[in-house]
């Protein structure tokens, strides 16, 4: 059984808060769940007040093998709870500029193709 740490929308239209639940990962997002650890509120006017989170018992969860989704990982980086490592860095891609109507034609020209003239 794969088990993971996510959000679960809560609240009314317009105006969600979500519960940082322990749930199956095949489950649907508003399903039973296992145990509730915290809340989070993006409408909180003081971003601290906005996530509160039971430190202890997400690190229980971690050391047993759950999972965290980003933006739950996100939250117990914040809170600094002992068992998830630093973020994952992006590897960035490589950015390929548009050629220039100037180096299309050398391009052109050392493959012994005739440019447009």
């Amino acid at each position: 059984m794969a088990v993971r740490m996510r959000l679960r929308r809560m609240g009314h239209r317009n105006r969600p808060f979500y519960r940082i639940c322990v749930i199956e990962k095949s489950r649907a997002r508003d399903a039973e769940y296992i145990e509730s650890i915290g809340h989070y509120d993006p409408y909180a006017e003081d971003k601290n007040q906005g996530v509160s989170l039971d430190a202890g018992r997400a690190e229980y969860w971690l050391g047993v093998g759950a999972t965290p989704s980003e933006t739950v990982a996100s939250f117990l980086r914040a809170k600094k709870v002992p068992g998830i490592g630093a973020a994952p860095k992006k590897a960035k891609k490589k950015r390929r500029n548009k050629p220039t109507p100037a180096t299309r034609k050398k391009m052109a020209e050392k493959s012994g193709k005739k440019g447009k003239k």
